[in-house]
């Protein structure tokens, strides 16, 4: 030990140590970086605590002397973690440390921020701090300076360290020999190496989670699917006294992602995936700091160097879905619930960007959207249509294409049944064989035990029994799973299947398709669609691009709110003139219009009478439908036709018209229920209702002064 701390008899105290300073504690510091140093650098750690000796050799009575050790295996790099540090520094700011002492200033903090604020404190509490070195006393500015160049070396030691290993860790990653935690599906041997997990229970389950991912398409649906079929995922426990053991363990979609995500999976040594931030791991709050890097930051890709469960490109593949199924505006979006067939693949032709789908109304109809204008600048929405007519269209057209391939249809739908089912019988066997196997083992540690030692033989045969139930629970599960699902499709299944793919349109409605199938299967053949309303009237031009890059050009007739929206607005009005004038009545006109193909601006496919006496009136073709007169009879000078008459006297048709219906005047009517109206008037009669127009238009028997026989049918 330096002669700074080993004093002998005779030799007087160091100058710096005052009265003052031995009335308060003094503080032996002991640490070591990691718990492997503790274990194997014992000579350091025995070191550090002989600084006891030293203390009492310095005037300190035995009993004031402290020794904090709380940070045996912890790192200096930080005060955060180290609870003996933090211990010492509240010892000093409450004035209760006299000395510190430490065999060097890189055991107190490898950090100029953590020594810094340790100097500051002991200058202020004139506390003193001592190595193998000499004394120091932080209040004068010799030792000041030499305290802190002493710290400022000490952090460079552990940085020019930390860089050292450092780049030896990343050449070795480089060249593709740095070991790292595996996932799972694979094992390290002794050797090594790195292999494929020699359970086939394990590498089926990894298998089938790509599988389905690619049948599926979607994530959310893969836990669905191995949730419904009681599916469990090994996982190698990574430490502990069970390392290297299988935990079977339910699936989880943080689980199934990682495992899509993870290039190792297609033979792949990649490292730098995950590097740490410390901007993202702050104090106090859960989280290991780690961040997602591009690809071209990685610090190494080697393909080919691990055994593969996928394709490189399959890997290519998985990652392009997984961003095409979030949600954010430049991807199509995963297959959603909703009537809209379009959702996520229709774009607007005026602008160019993807058009939202929007829900509403009491049938909660789909409508087609580019709101994109109104959501970040408030300026009027782009264009919108409902989506049936669309929707309707371009199932027609999909319905089209794939008749074909309805054999082949047949065939592949078959096959992946076949497959499905084979995979999961397949699962079922090795997890029966499993169960048979820790039965087996159960029932040889029961009978391998002395039949006399029942403390151990009891809870044996309690394990065998568990084992023996878990093996009967398995059994009776895979004989459930064949009954209800064979191996291999019956001959009615296949002709079922023949059937259906024989006839699209009927396995596209049936109901056993679901609205998400009928998206999957057309995002399967279209690539996108580009609708634009023809100005604000009821056609849309739509484009489509298919898959392989043929387009189609297509025009598709959406219902309008209102009647001036519609295109041939002029020339309907003209043909309910023309059909008005030959005497057609509303009933006879709206089935006219029907049959030529005209359509109305409503949802309502058909017009009816009602929409064209509403289309007369509302667009003013009132006077222009009246019909034609026909050819009137003559009438005697005493007789007069009512709306005649009535334009004579300027007397309002409808009054004179009611005066016949009350009997207060003569008439006649000719021809059938809706014939014309003739009224007996001769030059006094004229002069009577002329003066029965002035007076008041009721009284109080609702008769007029002289009885009138009531009116004549001819």
């Amino acid at each position: 030990m330096s002669t700074a701390l080993s004093m002998h008899a005779g030799e007087t105290l160091p100058a710096k140590v005052r009265p003052e300073h031995r009335e308060r504690l003094a503080v032996v510091y002991v640490r070591q970086s990691t718990m492997q140093q503790l274990e194997r650098n014992r000579e350091s750690t025995r070191l550090q605590y002989g600084l006891e000796e030293a203390a009492i050799r310095l005037g300190w009575p035995r009993e004031r002397v402290l020794v904090i050790d709380d940070d045996l295996g912890c790192s200096g790099a930080s005060a955060e973690g180290r609870p003996g540090f933090q211990r010492l520094l509240g010892e000093v700011a409450l004035d209760h440390v006299g000395i510190i002492l430490g065999v060097e200033m890189s055991r107190l903090a490898r950090s100029c921020r953590d020594w810094h604020q340790l100097l500051e404190l002991c200058s202020i509490f004139r506390t003193l701090i001592g190595d193998l070195d000499g004394l120091y006393d932080p209040a004068q500015y010799n030792d000041r300076l030499l305290l802190g160049l002493k710290g400022t070396m000490s952090e460079a030691e552990l940085h020019v360290l930390k860089n050292r290993m450092l780049e030896g860790k990343l050449a070795k990653a480089r060249r593709g020999e740095l070991g790292k935690l595996l996932p799972i599906g694979y094992v390290r041997r002794p050797s090594g190496e790195v292999a494929l997990d020699p359970d086939e229970e394990v590498t089926a389950t990894v298998r089938l989670v790509f599988d389905r991912f690619e049948t599926l398409g979607t994530l959310n649906a893969v836990l669905r699917d191995l949730v419904a079929g009681g599916v469990r995922i090994g996982v190698r426990v990574p430490g502990g006294a069970r390392k290297g053991e299988l935990d079977w363990r339910r699936p989880n979609r943080a689980t199934l992602y990682n495992l899509l995500t993870n290039p190792t999976y297609a033979g792949v040594y990649a490292y730098g995936r995950r590097p740490t931030d410390p901007r993202r791991k702050k104090p106090g709050r859960s989280g290991t700091g780690r961040s997602r890097a591009s690809r071209a930051e990685w610090t190494a890709l080697l393909r080919d160097r691990l055994p593969a469960y996928i394709s490189w490109e399959r890997y290519e593949r998985n990652l392009a879905q997984l961003a095409a199924n979030s949600n954010h505006a430049e991807g199509m979006g995963a297959v959603r619930q909703g009537s809209a067939l379009l959702a996520g693949i229709l774009f607007c032709g005026r602008c160019g960007r993807r058009m939202c789908t929007q829900y509403g109304g009491r049938a909660n109809r789909a409508r087609y959207s580019c709101l994109r204008d109104r959501i970040d600048y408030g300026a009027p929405a782009c264009q919108g249509l409902a989506a049936k007519a669309l929707d309707a269209e371009v199932e027609r057209l999909v319905l089209r294409a794939l008749e074909p391939a309805s054999l082949e249809v047949s065939l592949a739908v078959a096959a992946d049944l076949e497959g499905e089912r084979r995979r999961a019988e397949d699962l079922f066997a090795k997890r029966l064989e499993r169960a048979r196997y820790e039965a087996d083992r159960a029932e040889r540690s029961y009978r391998a035990v002395e039949p006399e030692n029942r403390l151990v033989a009891r809870t044996l045969e309690r394990d065998w029994e568990e084992k023996l139930t878990a093996e009967r629970g398995s059994r009776e599960e895979h004989e459930r799973f064949l009954a209800a699902r064979p191996r291999t499709l019956s001959a009615e299944e296949r002709d079922a299947i023949r059937a259906l793919s024989a006839d699209l349109p009927a396995l596209w409605r049936t109901e056993t398709t679901t609205e998400a199938d009928r998206k999957q299967v057309i995002r399967q053949v279209i690539e996108r669609v580009v609708a634009s309303v023809e100005g604000d009237t009821e056609w849309v031009e739509v484009t489509i691009q298919w898959i392989g890059g043929h387009r189609t050009v297509t025009r598709v007739r959406r219902p309008v709110r209102r009647l001036e929206q519609l295109s041939s607005l002029g020339a309907l009005r003209a043909r309910i003139v023309e059909l008005r004038e030959a005497g057609l009545t509303s009933v006879a006109i709206a089935d006219r219009l029907n049959e030529e193909g005209w359509r109305p601006a409503k949802r309502r496919a058909t017009f009816s009478a009602e929409m064209v006496r509403s289309l007369i009136s509302r667009t003013g073709l009132a006077r222009a439908c009246r019909r034609r007169a026909p050819e009137r009879p003559a009438l005697s000078v005493d007789e007069a036709y009512l709306a005649d008459l009535a334009h004579e006297l300027t007397i309002p048709t409808v009054t004179l018209y009611n005066w016949v219906q009350r009997g207060w005047v003569r008439a006649r009517q000719l021809g059938g229920r809706n014939g014309l109206w003739v009224i007996a008037a001769d030059a006094s009669e004229r002069e009577r209702l002329r003066t029965l127009r002035n007076r008041r238009r009721s009284w109080p028997d609702e008769r007029p002064p002289e009885s009138i026989p009531g009116p004549i049918k001819v």
